[in-house]
């Protein structure tokens, strides 16, 4: 059961009567409701832990949680309406008199809510009570989650993709087909049941070296049910690199023939995931029409008729399922934790208990995978099993058989209460979408969804690790699929649904009434709405709306091509070149009026309507308007506000934006049309609540921001020590990542005596370091004293000139990766770098370093895994000592069109799985292939690939 949202009511209030020194008129109400509430929350608890499944409690929770919601809303209302205005000082005494007949009608308006909402939690836990939750239902597992076992796997989850048994054959029929040029075939399908693993299987077709280094380019796009044909275009134009801006604006059409184009002329492969019937087909068949072509395309699909539909000589390949004896390796993978005893072996009844529910999952892989998650966060011991074997043949043994569905529904309802919210929350997100962990985390927190008694735990983790945590978990128990790994950290940063398991999570939010996927009907009152195609904001008649993520653009062109006349569209289209004809010019003001007019009406009816919103997203951005509205201030409950990638016509933000005091994520990231930099009024000081700010990447000269309030800060992108204080920076004492964009001017710098600054980051748990400067050099001593003050950094990304490189000691001894763009260091970087203990990434780009040799030498780099040489055009030599970079595994050797050929000491590195060339003269791939001078010294590595040689 949720009960996340009587949690975060509790926090409030309990948050409230800390904070303000005074609930004189609304105490004995308030003190009434969290009484209430805390009973509630106690009854909950109770029935969940018996799993007691009654019609009554099933429905009131949803109910609950409404009341909670209303409770959280108007208390917060009186804390920053009334409360906040009750401070001392004799020139509020005079404000406050002045409105002393307002604040009272307010008062009283809060009291009746409080009132209100009381009498109908009274009425609910009256009818609740004739229940005795101790005799309903049966035991819960308790908390059977073995915390030691999951902290030994925390470190490294699950992937989906790493789980893999019996494919190797697969790949090696597949792999041929796909890499024949002789053969008329053009389309490969890969065919089968939902949860078979066609999509891991395509994944690791795609990562395949004989297919990276066939092909010239190589895209991925997701069709999914909802196929939207320009979506799965522009994805793969982005893919291979040739999509700008301008695309975007396009007729599709136009863009159809812009990808038909590329693909007849240049070798690609083209996965298309998850395409579900011929009608698909047939829309995005427009862009795939070249005859003449080496191009390929990779599809994945329940439906067999549509390879023979897309063409009549293509390949079908059917998938099976797994035999039992594969069902069982996979099996064990998940759900039995790797012990280092090479004679450990596991109990004999587990073994025959495991067998008998592998049997049950019918050999699909994904229902195998998830009931080896559910196992993998219990203890390891006959009795957890057994008590999952019940629970999996009480949920298999009915009539539908549909193995997979009930093996999914078991997963959710194994999970422990706090995971369910966040579970659910997914739902929030569009099939196939790629979900950034940190942005996820952000949303949970906003939401409440992790409360205080979860943040003020035994080991004092903030709300943002507790989150991680929840990911984590959800992870380990298969029901996400991991997509990317922190490079540093290793920790998640994006994750995606199977789709299967988004049905399971859409049906369960639907049956909780947890939110709702707006579609163009009218949508009632509802709490939280996920827009995922354009619609109009009139159809959410929804006052006590919570939050919003809107997924489409703002005003997507096909609408705005709709809102304008047509003949001013027509008109416009044939004479657009005609810059200095007046008629053209008036057209064009005439159209921009009417978009204002529509522009403006979508932000009106928002904050008009909107006024209890807690989570606003743009996530796709696009034109916006003539500037953000001033009445952006009412919207006064936010706590996550997203505007990346909007468009204005202004470049200047409203001041009212430091109404949003309860601000904790704010993303400034916006764009102006007539302006490349953006104007931010100095406000942000006084949203105390921030810890996440992301401000314009360019802000004007005019802008001068404080920001040493903002001592909850963990989080702060583009920087700029030309519109921002360097000093405040000691003030965020909890940052954990920063990036420094443009000069590091720091004040009062003393560039004589460099001990004598002051630290500049006084944070101990800063981890990333990022500076990006396109203004000139920096002076390598002020870069020498901020390097010194961050002692825990794990990443450094330097894209600056900085000319030389800050000695060893300067440099975090915890960097795990490093990359150095435009550097232009004028002697060798190695020897400084090789003497970083735990370096594991290393990435050295455009004239990261202008010497003409590199060497590394004796036992350096002893833990560097991956190394990548981008654009070091003066490059020429480069020697390897023969007990170097002993743990390498992946080399990079891409734009040096210098470099004469591969060290010798490259034969000594045992460890190296992967070589790969790019864009590098013939002569130095013709030695490096077979019969070629430099062969010998590359010839152990197993994938060696080309591309443009």
């Amino acid at each position: 059961m949720d009960f996340s949202a009587v949690s975060s009511a509790l926090k409030t209030i309990g948050e409230l009567t800390q904070e303000v020194t005074s609930l004189w008129g609304v105490d004995e109400q308030v003190e009434g409701l969290a009484s209430e509430l805390r009973w509630m929350q106690s009854f909950l608890k109770v029935a969940d832990a018996r799993k007691v499944d009654n019609e009554l409690i099933r429905t009131s929770v949803v109910e609950i949680r409404e009341l909670a919601y209303d409770a959280e809303d108007v208390i917060e209302m009186f804390s920053l309406k009334v409360a906040s205005k009750r401070k001392g000082g004799f020139s509020n005494c005079i404000k406050r008199s002045a409105c002393f007949l307002k604040e009272g009608c307010l008062l009283h308006q809060i009291k009746s809510e409080i009132e209100k909402i009381t009498a109908r939690i009274k009425e609910l836990t009256r009818q609740l009570k004739t229940y005795d939750v101790s005799k309903l239902g049966v035991d819960g597992e308790g908390p059977s989650s073995s915390t030691e076992r999951r902290v030994s796997r925390r470190s490294y989850p699950h992937v989906m993709d790493d789980n893999i048994v019996g494919l190797d054959k697969d790949i090696k029929k597949l792999v041929p087909v796909l890499l024949n040029e002789q053969s008329e075939c053009r389309v490969v399908s890969i065919c089968g049941m939902g949860g078979l693993g066609k999509t891991t299987l395509a994944k690791k077709i795609y990562h395949e070296s004989q297919v990276v280094g066939h092909f010239k380019h190589l895209a991925w796009a997701y069709v999914s049910q909802n196929c939207q044909e320009r979506k799965v275009w522009e994805d793969i134009l982005s893919d291979l690199n040739i999509l700008s801006e301008a695309d975007k604006k396009m007729k599709v059409e136009k863009l159809a023939e812009k990808l038909s184009s590329f693909l007849e002329k240049n070798k690609c492969l083209v996965i298309l995931d998850d395409i579900w019937n011929t009608a698909d087909w047939d829309n995005l068949k427009p862009a795939f029409s070249a005859r003449e072509t080496r191009s390929k395309i990779l599809l994945t699909s329940r439906n067999k008729e549509i390879i023979s539909h897309a063409d009549k000589n293509g390949f079908l390949y059917e998938f099976k399922c797994l035999n039992n004896e594969q069902s069982w390796e996979l099996f064990q993978k998940i759900a039995i934790l790797p012990t280092n005893s090479p004679d450990y072996k596991i109990e004999a009844k587990m073994k025959e208990l495991g067998e008998d529910m592998v049997k049950n999952c019918a050999g699909l892989p994904l229902a195998v995978i998830i009931l080896g998650g559910i196992l993998a966060t219990k203890y390891p011991s006959l009795t957890e099993w057994l008590k999952v074997s019940a629970n999996v043949k009480s949920y298999l043994n009915n009539d539908n058989g549909e193995v997979l569905r009930d093996v999914l529904a078991l997963s959710y309802d194994d999970l422990p209460p706090y995971l369910r919210p966040c579970f659910l929350y997914l739902s929030y997100f569009p099939e196939d979408y790629e979900i950034p962990a940190d942005r996820l985390i952000q949303l949970w927190v906003a939401e409440g969804i992790v409360s205080s008694k979860q943040e003020e735990g035994d080991e004092g983790q903030i709300a943002e690790d507790v989150a991680e945590g929840y990911l984590l978990e959800l992870a380990e128990r298969c029901m996400i699929q991991v997509r990317e790994r922190d490079i540093a950290t290793l920790k998640m940063s994006s994750f995606q649904m199977h789709d299967l398991m988004r049905d399971v999570c859409l049906s369960k939010a639907k049956q909780e009434k947890f939110l709702y996927i707006a579609d163009q009907s009218t949508i009632g009152r509802v709490r939280r709405v996920s827009v995922h195609k354009f619609i109009r904001l009139q159809c959410i008649k929804s006052p006590r709306l919570r939050s919003l993520l809107l997924f489409d653009e703002f005003l997507p062109n096909e609408e705005q091509q709709n809102i304008l006349p047509l003949k001013i569209g027509s008109y416009f289209d044939k004479h657009e070149d005609e810059l200095f004809n007046p008629l053209v010019w008036f057209v064009g003001l005439l159209g921009i009026s009417v978009l204002g007019t529509k522009f403006r009406g979508i932000w009106k009816y928002m904050f008009n309507n909107f006024n209890f919103l807690r989570v606003l997203d743009y996530e796709r951005g696009g034109d916006a308007g003539c500037k953000l509205p001033n009445d952006i201030g009412k919207l006064i409950h936010l706590r996550f506000l997203r505007l990346r990638g909007l468009g204005f016509l202004c470049s200047k933000l409203p001041s009212s934006l430091g109404n949003l005091r309860c601000l904790q994520t704010l993303d400034l990231r916006i764009k102006s049309e007539c302006s490349n930099s953006i104007h931010v009024p100095n406000l942000l000081w006084r949203m105390q609540q921030l810890r996440h700010l992301y401000l314009p990447q360019q802000c004007n000269r005019k802008t001068k921001l404080k920001l040493g309030t903002l001592k909850n800060l963990q989080t702060l992108v583009n920087f700029n020590t030309k519109n921002c204080y360097v000093k405040d920076l000691i003030n965020m004492k909890n940052l954990r990542e920063l990036e420094i964009r443009g000069p590091l001017n720091t004040e009062d710098f003393n560039t004589e005596e460099l001990d004598k600054n002051p630290p500049i980051i006084q944070s101990k748990y800063l981890h990333s370091l990022s500076i990006i400067n396109d203004e000139g050099r920096v002076d390598p001593r002020h870069l020498a004293h901020l390097l010194l003050s961050c002692e825990n950094i794990s990443k450094l990304s330097l894209d600056v000139e900085i000319r030389r490189l800050p000695e060893y000691h300067y440099l975090s001894s915890n960097l795990a990766y490093i990359k150095l763009r435009r550097c232009k260091l004028e002697e060798d970087p190695m020897p400084t770098l090789e003497k970083l203990p735990y370096l594991r990434m290393l990435e050295l780009h455009d004239e990261a370093f202008i010497v003409q040799e590199m060497f590394c030498c004796g036992q350096a780099f002893a833990k560097l895994e991956s190394l990548s040489l981008k654009g070091l055009n003066n490059l020429e030599e480069w020697k390897v000592g023969e007990e170097a970079m002993a743990s390498l595994q992946r080399l990079e050797i891409q734009k040096c069109r210098q470099l004469k050929k591969l060290p010798d000491g490259l034969r000594f590195i045992a460890t190296l799985q992967e070589l790969k060339i790019e864009s590098m003269p013939k002569t130095f791939k013709d030695k490096v292939e077979e019969g070629g001078e430099d062969f010998w010294k590359g010839r152990h590595v197993p994938s060696i690939i080309f591309q443009d040689c």
